[in-house]
Formats: structure tokens, C-alpha cells, sequence
């Protein structure tokens, strides 16, 4: 069993909780015993927290290659390192940079949720006004038509062949 977080633990994690848990439609699941929040069922944070450690993991696709250079952040494993998620890790008598991990948050979320919670998240955060914004999504080309000569012209070569005459 684990030991309940205290201390500076348990205040950075009740800071990190609140500040994503203000996200628009963010929920809160318990999946494998972590905490992992969600928005419209897509996970912006993943935190484990007790008296000896303190974790979270979050996707940045803009700052992972900065966040990568502490000396507490690592790539995610089970793959998720190679789509810019990093984790965090902090051992007891650590002292978590929350301002910092709040922004990891904020990022974290613009990348997952759709673009209009994001919109409005941008909005209503005046500590993630700088996040840039997420470029719109193009959409998919589609396959050009044939030219309306090239089908009508198909028929009428058909038609100018000889047909084939059974004996």
C-alpha cells in the first residue's frame, strides 16, 4: 500500500490538480492507480503522487526538447516519448517547480483538446496568453473529377467501334 502524499508534495499536487481540472470539460479517471485527466476523452496529464514521489507526464510539442534538458524530465516510455510526451519526477526533499509545471499543463492541453476548448482555454487562462495557437486542421484534398469533356467523350468512343458480330 501506498503512503498518502504530505508535505510540499501534496501541496504541488493539489496546485497541478486544481490548475488542470480548470480546463474546459477536463475529467479526472484513476486508470492503473495514476491520475489521469482527460478532455472529450483524451489524456492532457497523467500524475502519481505520494509521500516519497511525485510524477506527471505531459505531452509537449513545442517545449520538450527544453524540458528534456532538466535534470527531473525524461522522455514518457511505452512509446509515448516519441510523440513528445516527457515526464517528471521528483524524490522526497525535492521541491516541484509548480509555475513551471502548470505551463507543461497548459501546453499539454492545448495539443489534445479540440480546437475550440483550446480556444477558450486561451481565453480564460491570463497565464497561458503567450501559448501559441494550434494551427487550424486543412482539409483532406480530394481526388480532381474527370473533366465533364473526358466523360462525355468516353461513351462516344465506345459507340464508334464495330461491334462484334456472332456467328
Amino acid at each position: 500500500m501506498t503512503k498518502r502524499a504530505s508535505g510540499a508534495f501534496a501541496a504541488a499536487e493539489a496546485a497541478l490538480r486544481a490548475h488542470a481540472m480548470a480546463k474546459p470539460e477536463a475529467t479526472e479517471h484513476f486508470p492503473w492507480g495514476e491520475r489521469a485527466i482527460k478532455v472529450k476523452g483524451k489524456v492532457f496529464l497523467f500524475m502519481y503522487c505520494d509521500a516519497s514521489k511525485l510524477s506527471l507526464s505531459t505531452k509537449l510539442p513545442e517545449s520538450n526538447g527544453v524540458a528534456l534538458m532538466l535534470p527531473f524530465a525524461q522522455p514518457t516510455g511505452y512509446g509515448l516519448g516519441k510523440a513528445g510526451w516527457v515526464s517528471a519526477a521528483f524524490e522526497a526533499g525535492a521541491t516541484p517547480p509548480v509555475e513551471m509545471l502548470c505551463s507543461w499543463i497548459d501546453e499539454s492541453y492545448q495539443a489534445v483538446a479540440p480546437a475550440k476548448l483550446a480556444s477558450l482555454a486561451r481565453g480564460a487562462s491570463s497565464s497561458s496568453d503567450s501559448a501559441p495557437a494550434r494551427p487550424a486542421k486543412r482539409a483532406a484534398a480530394k481526388p480532381a473529377k474527370r473533366s465533364s469533356a473526358r466523360a462525355a467523350a468516353r461513351p462516344a468512343r465506345r459507340a464508334a467501334k464495330p461491334a462484334k458480330r456472332r456467328a
